[in-house]
């Protein structure tokens, strides 16, 4: 069964300068010689007059395009019609178009899942590419087009065929026990590129989850005792009153969020409630809220009076391996003078600025240390490869097949061939080149119309 040609608006929202309508499908040339009477070459722009089959009418002057399949992006037959913006226009062109037989609107993402389909792309790189349209700030967007251009998947199939390479060898001894031609010590060398796979792979998941947390957006977090200036901070950061800011102690109830890009990082600054023993069960909750949040950034201003001779540490965090980084601000200072050696023994064991909220004093030299932090640790190098939970997820497991067959005995063939297996199936599932149908839905959906 022939499948069915699809058209979209693929450009921005209406009115525009200008508004591209895609097509794609096995008909797509027939849009073209029903709305232009005439094929362009391939690839090479033509203006052309568009009428309406059904009286002749004129729509517009248009650039049309024309590209046979499967030199394409979706790797079908596709035309573009570059048409002027107007909303009449464009209604006229998709009503013509969903007139023809065998033609019908595309669904959301359905270019880049015939794209997928069609192996012009994979899905780490349809990933990629919902991430790029998606992508705030530079460092996002500088991540999502390596995903795109095929950083992942490229250095997936690569140990997947070393995968299959090394499963062969062990199969010849599976297979053919009794050949006097096959060698008998082929699991040796199979194990070997296990090994180095197990390596390789090993390492690139001891990443912290860098990719995830750029992608998402690093989280800093305002925390410290009640009436000491989190608020102001917050929203001398934001550049606008963000948060209520009031001389009363336990003002913030809850956490209040704002979104900043710095230096091309997408960050979350996070006001919580402040840290104090209360009675009242709503600010019982919000402190109960601020300290699980704390304890989830990436980092923490630990905020502190500049007039308390005796300010508070931050409080012990359980779990020491996921404790984010503190850096302690003294606020007040337009009003207090300090001394670092004045001050309790544990202040010298953490990173510490002495700023005013108030006057603005050293938030130039904060945000250079946001910028130094953000590069640092979400630094966008190449060996940065992991940048959703499905890729880790995949990873994760074809790491722990490869360890059990490398711990699997001599004589035990079958089941480090199946454990050979099982890693391979989960680099081409990480691809989408094995079973994928279950995640296909959930991928494409969140991508618009005419993408």
């Amino acid at each position: 069964m022939e499948p069915s040609t699809i058209f979209a608006l693929s450009s921005g929202r209406l009115p525009a300068a200008i508004a591209v309508v895609r097509v794609s499908g096995p008909r797509a040339g027939e849009a073209l010689m029903a709305l232009a009477r005439r094929m362009p070459a391939p690839r090479e722009a033509m203006l052309a007059r568009l009428r309406d089959p059904a009286d002749a009418e004129a729509i517009d002057d248009a650039l049309v395009l024309w590209f046979p399949g499967p030199r394409s992006e979706t790797g079908e037959d596709t035309v573009e019609f570059h048409l002027h913006g107007g909303r009449a226009v464009v209604a006229a062109v998709v009503t013509v178009l969903g007139r023809l037989p065998g033609f019908r609107p595309a669904e959301p993402g359905e270019f880049t899942r015939r794209a997928f389909e069609n192996g012009k792309l994979d899905l780490t790189g349809v990933e990629g590419l919902a991430d790029l349209i998606g992508a705030e700030t530079e460092a996002q967007r500088r991540q999502a087009f390596r995903q795109l251009r095929g950083l992942l998947g490229e250095r997936a199939e690569e140990w997947r065929t070393r995968l299959i390479a090394a499963l062969a060898l062990v199969e010849v001894i599976i297979d053919f026990p009794e050949e006097d031609d096959v060698p008998h010590d082929l699991v040796a060398p199979a194990l070997a590129i296990a090994r180095e796979l197990h390596g390789e792979i090993g390492a690139l998941l001891a990443d912290q989850r860098r990719g995830e947390r750029l992608r998402e957006g690093p989280v800093v977090a305002i925390s410290g005792p009640v009436n000491v200036g989190k608020s102001s901070i917050l929203n001398r950061l934001a550049g606008r009153p963000a948060a209520i800011v009031s001389p009363h102690a336990g003002t913030t109830r809850d956490v209040i969020e704002v979104s900043l890009d710095l230096g091309g990082y997408p960050v979350t600054i996070l006001d919580t409630a402040g840290i104090r023993d209360s009675d009242d069960p709503v600010e019982q909750e919000g402190i109960r809220r601020a300290r699980e949040r704390a304890s989830q950034a990436d980092l923490t201003l630990w905020v502190v009076d500049a007039t308390d001779p005796d300010p508070p540490p931050p409080p012990p965090i359980d779990d020491r391996e996921q404790s984010p980084k503190i850096w302690v601000m003294l606020n007040k200072t337009d009003i207090a003078q300090w001394d670092r050696n004045d001050y309790p023994e544990w202040l010298h064991g953490h990173k510490c600025l002495a700023i005013s909220a108030k006057t603005g004093n050293s938030f130039d030299k904060l945000l250079t240390m946001f910028e130094e932090f953000l590069v640092n640790t979400f630094s966008t190098s190449e060996s940065i490869l992991i940048t959703r939970a499905r890729h880790r997820h995949l990873l994760t497991s074809c790491h722990q097949a490869l360890e059990r067959a490398l711990g699997e005995p001599w004589g035990r063939e079958d089941i480090i061939a199946e454990e050979l297996r099982l890693a391979a199936r989960d680099l081409g599932r990480l691809t989408g080149r094995v079973d994928v149908e279950d995640v296909l839905d959930a991928i494409f959906r969140d991508f618009c119309i005419g993408k």
